[in-house]
């Protein structure tokens, strides 16, 4: 997958979090929850763009563990929305899917990094 596809892709993931967010019931807990995700899913796409500016192998690995934890801690939203009966699982599966996807992408993508800069410090 190219940069650009990358890109595009997260973006879509951030998109589709606001519509999920959109669509839930009107609450408190909703709105937490969903001002939560809507952080953390934007932020992937963000903080990705970032990584590509990168000015070093560091820097970049720093940055790609930023996406690595918005990735993460979207999953972990769509979870509490679960859980919290806001929204049925069944809704969010292929959303969910998406972040572990970019998940293990962002997570391939540093260890080759480390791999092929062993000087990289940056975890």
């Amino acid at each position: 997958m190219t940069e650009a596809e990358f890109k595009q892709r997260t973006k879509q993931a951030g998109l589709r979090a606001i519509r999920v967010v959109e669509s839930l019931p009107k609450s408190l807990t909703a709105d937490v929850l969903g001002r939560q995700l809507i952080r953390s899913g934007t932020s992937v796409g963000a903080n990705y763009r970032a990584a590509c500016r990168a000015r070093s192998t560091a820097d970049m690995l720093s940055k790609l563990a930023i996406v690595e934890e918005e990735a993460d801690e979207s999953i972990y939203w769509l979870e509490m929305i679960v859980e919290s009966r806001l929204m049925p699982k069944a809704r969010l599966v292929n959303l969910n899917g998406e972040f572990e996807e970019l998940l293990k992408m962002v997570v391939a993508s540093q260890r080759t990094l480390r791999r092929n800069n062993p000087k990289s410090r940056a975890r």
